[in-house]
């Protein structure tokens, strides 16, 4: 099985940023969900206060002001162009990818490129309340265990050293950075 981190990876951006500011320009009132997000960013990141996975929910409040699942419908509508054509050119039905996004707004992607496997951060697409914890460094490899407990991971694909847990795991992995993809050491 070939696994792969998703943003900046086989997507060209941050799909959760992405997502948030194509919600805000559908409705531009949420304009004022950017001060929630910015007080939680310096709890986390400056005062290190808090979790990851605290700040991200903190980040998703602007969810039960839209209809989160269909607006995710609408941004691939828009948005599949930045899936990097690396991805494109080797990718399988098998594929997995596994990502701290949000699970609902990575599943359309993945049904339109016909990957039959995710795992994502469960995040209530109406509450923006997370379900368990941010699917992100050691929690992907205990994610990835979970869904496939006897699995091999042939090659694994990321754009960032967060990802070192899976990586070692892998049979091969690879760094991605841009259009570059070279191992991992």
């Amino acid at each position: 099985m070939n696994v792969y981190d998703f943003d900046k990876t086989i997507y060209k951006n941050d799909s959760t940023a992405d997502f948030y500011l194509f919600c805000i320009r559908k409705k531009p009132a949420l304009i004022l969900s950017l001060f929630n997000t910015a007080a939680a960013a310096v709890r986390y990141y400056i005062f290190k206060s808090g979790s990851k996975t605290l700040f991200k929910q903190r980040m998703y409040s602007f969810l039960p002001k839209i209809d989160a699942e269909s607006l995710a419908e609408e941004f691939w509508d828009r948005n599949i162009k930045k899936i990097k054509d690396f991805y494109l050119s080797q990718r399988k039905e098998d594929d997995l990818i596994i990502s701290a996004s949000p699970e609902f707004l990575l599943k359309p992607l993945c049904r339109r490129l016909y990957v039959s496997n995710l795992i994502a951060s469960r995040v209530d697409p109406a509450s923006g309340m997370y379900i368990g914890e941010n699917c992100h460094g050691e929690e992907k490899v205990r994610r990835f265990f979970e869904s496939f407990p006897n699995g091999k991971i042939e090659r694994f694909y990321s754009d960032s050293h967060s990802d070192d847990p899976l990586a070692e795991i892998a049979g091969e992995s690879f760094l991605v950075k841009g259009d570059k993809v070279k191992p991992w050491r």
